[in-house]
């Protein structure tokens, strides 16, 4: 099969689109051809074909989520994936792909849904966005399959469109690379240490986990992550907790190292996010992990953690302690076994497969 993924983000940025973009492309190219556009150059760890599109952008420019510019889709991002895309339309018409994947929502997957009406090509969506008004925008340019990372979020899906066809496939986790045998980080924190990863953005509601954990007598917190917050979270951080708090950024490469210096791992984002991979990358490092309480995350965790309302600070305290006091076993390392990468592939290889077969 020739297949072809559209991120922007991928090889500047290491979210959990981009992840999911090189864990797929990276072991579906061991029996299809497969491209991704970007923007970012090829870092040399990839074996599939990466087209990067030249063009200037400003990092520092405002993220209008929430805005009518934003919701309209006429927001500096969003242009500037309009923009991505027509500078990849020429090699996709002149390629015609089998399979499109694109990744970034807004203009993106209308222009790609026109591409390949035109020449037979199939567009699948990946829902990585979450459930909100970006998926909902997926799901009106008809694509030929709505990929769900949750049970909830599929059902969700079919209410939102139900003319289009929709599977529940979810994210994954590199078993091998994430587990508890391993070198761990230097770090000058007093255990248990829970540990917290993702950017730093009100959406991840760090500060949350900052004010629990400031609650408990003598665990550590160490953040792992960066973002427009990172300045805030530092403040709180320290202002609250003293020498039981510590923000690093790490490179992608380094966070196994991380999960094994972790005793616990808790994050409780915002309901609407589709997967957070970083959920299973703890599990699989055998940590349990204490997550927000909705459909989404309870899926994920089942057995091997606890979820909670965050925003009862004394309550997500009492969880995190009850969480550090339980003997897990290796629940959480078979829990993640479930989302093994190899797995999620061979899913999606079926799901391209039949829909190429209907064509």
């Amino acid at each position: 099969m020739k297949i072809a993924f559209l991120n922007m983000y991928s090889g500047v940025v290491n979210r959990g689109a981009e992840t999911f973009v090189h864990e797929i492309a990276q072991r579906l190219t061991k029996h299809n051809e497969v491209t991704l556009f970007q923007f970012g150059d090829k870092r040399g760890r990839e074996s599939y074909n990466v087209i990067s599109i030249p063009m200037k952008i400003n990092w520092s420019s405002k993220d209008m989520t929430g805005t009518i510019w934003r919701k309209l889709f006429i927001d500096y991002w969003s242009l500037l994936i309009l923009l991505f895309t027509l500078k990849s339309i020429r090699k996709i018409i002149k390629e015609k792909f089998e399979i499109i994947v694109p990744l970034n929502g807004g203009w993106q997957p209308a222009l790609i849904r026109i591409i390949t009406w035109i020449y037979g090509g199939k567009m699948v969506i990946s829902g990585q966005s979450g459930i909100g008004w970006d998926e909902r925008n997926n799901l009106w340019c008809f694509p030929d399959c709505f990929v769900a990372l949750s049970s909830y979020a599929k059902n969700w899906a079919k209410r939102v469109n139900p003319f289009v066809k929709t599977e529940y496939v979810p994210n994954g986790v590199d078993i091998q690379k994430f587990n508890q045998n391993g070198d761990k980080l230097k770090i000058d924190l007093k255990k248990p240490i829970i540990l917290t990863v993702g950017a730093l953005t009100p959406s991840k509601r760090i500060d949350l986990v900052v004010k629990a954990i400031s609650k408990m007598k003598d665990a550590s917190l160490l953040v792992v992550g960066d973002g427009e917050q990172r300045d805030e979270l530092t403040r709180i951080g320290e202002g609250l907790m003293k020498n039981r708090f510590q923000l690093i950024k790490l490179p992608f490469e380094q966070m196994p190292k991380a999960y094994r210096t972790a005793n616990l791992f808790t994050l409780v984002s915002e309901s609407y996010y589709s997967f957070e991979i970083v959920l299973a990358e703890a599990m699989a490092t055998n940590l349990p992990v204490v997550a927000n309480d909705d459909p989404i995350r309870g899926e994920i965790v089942e057995n091997a953690g606890i979820l909670v309302d965050p925003t009862d600070t004394d309550t997500y305290a009492k969880a995190l302690e009850k969480a550090l006091q339980t003997d897990w076993g290796d629940k959480p390392r078979k829990q993640a076994e479930k989302f093994s990468w190899d797995k999620v592939v061979k899913m999606y290889e079926n799901l391209f497969e039949d829909l190429i077969a209907q064509s």
